[in-house]
């Protein structure tokens, strides 16, 4: 089984409208702040607060897995399946970097650390240039 690297896992299982979709949306962002350097700051601050891809799915999964788990102890025994399918999600992701939420998450325009590290090294660097 041939595995894509971690930093090109979910680009790489996303579509190719998404992922272009996401570049444009940050050039964009890169544009405006390029005329508006002295905001860059401030959208500095928002990228370190901003949540990639890995961080909102993984968030997400053990939410649904801690609810279903209280649920399957109170309600119903069948609900424990929940968490059974969010584990096989969480490992196919791990491994192939895509599992269902993945599409929602990216049309979302949830996006991975590398392109939120990329916004911010290009933002930095039209800091320094103003």
């Amino acid at each position: 089984m041939d595995l894509p690297s971690t930093a090109e896992r979910v680009p790489k299982s996303t579509s190719e409208p998404v992922n272009e979709r996401i570049r444009r949306e940050t050039a964009d962002r890169l544009r405006y702040y390029g005329a508006h350097p002295e905001e860059i700051d401030a959208r500095l601050t928002e990228l370190d607060e901003e949540w990639d891809v890995e961080r909102t799915l993984e968030a997400n999964a053990a939410s649904l897995i801690l609810l279903s788990l209280a649920a399957g102890a109170t309600v119903d025994r069948r609900v424990l399946a929940v968490p059974a399918v969010v584990a096989a999600f969480l490992l196919q992701h791990a491994l192939q970097g895509w599992c269902p939420p993945i599409p929602v998450l990216r049309r979302l325009g949830v996006r991975t650390q590398r392109e939120i590290d990329a916004e911010r090294r290009a933002l930095t660097a039209l800091r320094d240039d103003a």
